[in-house]
């Protein structure tokens, strides 16, 4: 297990894509900090799981991304996975959800990642995954604040890659594209009911409608291109944009 002795936190990992980016880390050695909110028995399953920490920080404020970084301690592998969402038009858009999207799916980063280097470049070493999306790379209506965030995560991976090349240290991003977690499976009901579409409609229409290959991502594949990132192989890998969208993007 090539990542034994290695520390990775991962911001939003207690469902979803970062829990299959934790186990996939897991899997190879790595000790993992959990982050994200939940049920309470059901993230003391996952400490159980993990025999991982959990820190349960905000991290819309800056108070809440140092909170984290304190209690996880340095970290050797840090991965940025923590999101969220508002679809709304541009002179609409509540102001407060502006905000708060930037904060957790752009600032949180530079909180975390500024507080993560100073290890890394000490010891030589260091993986940084920002999960960004397919709106890293291109754009939707209705998802201002989503898209500025996603692109702007796409910059600054590229600006710390620069920073850090000589270093040890990688940064890249992981854009997926509609991936198949509990998030976007519960949102099936309701724009079935909405859009008064089937089950089948719903997906191959509306969710899957930009995916070429008409499947969503799974989060084990995206845990398994965090690790392959993480490899010795991987470390004239940095600054780059993985796109996993089902070939989205490619159009």
């Amino acid at each position: 297990m090539f990542l034994s002795g290695k520390r990775a936190l991962v911001t939003g990992s207690t469902s979803g894509i970062g829990l299959a980016v934790a186990r996939a880390l897991a899997a190879e050695g790595a000790e993992i900090v959990l982050n994200g909110f939940g049920e309470e028995a059901d993230i003391a399953r996952l400490r159980d799981e993990f025999r991982a920490r959990h820190v349960g920080a905000d991290l819309t404020t800056c108070e809440g991304c140092d909170a984290l970084m304190d209690a996880a301690g340095p970290v050797d592998i840090l991965v940025n996975n923590a999101g969220m969402q508002h679809v709304a038009p541009v002179e609409s858009f509540p102001v407060e959800k502006w905000d708060a999207i930037v904060a957790l799916n752009l600032t949180a980063a530079f909180h975390t990642v500024r507080r993560a280097v100073p290890h890394m470049k000490a010891q030589g070493w260091g993986r940084i995954v920002n999960v960004a999306s397919a709106h890293s790379k291109t754009a939707s209506p209705f998802k201002s604040a989503y898209i500025a965030a996603k692109h702007g995560l796409d910059g600054f991976t590229k600006t710390i890659a620069l920073e850090l090349a000589r270093s040890g240290v990688t940064a890249n991003c992981v854009s997926p594209g509609y991936a198949w977690t509990p998030l976007v499976e519960n949102q099936i009901p309701d724009t079935m009911k909405a859009r008064g579409l089937s089950r089948e409609e719903v997906i191959d229409d509306v969710l899957l409608a930009k995916q070429p290959t008409k499947k969503f991502v799974q989060p084990a594949e995206i845990g398994a291109l965090a690790v392959f990132l993480c490899r010795e192989d991987a470390g004239n890998v940095t600054g780059a944009n993985w796109s996993i969208d089902g070939g989205w993007t490619a159009e």
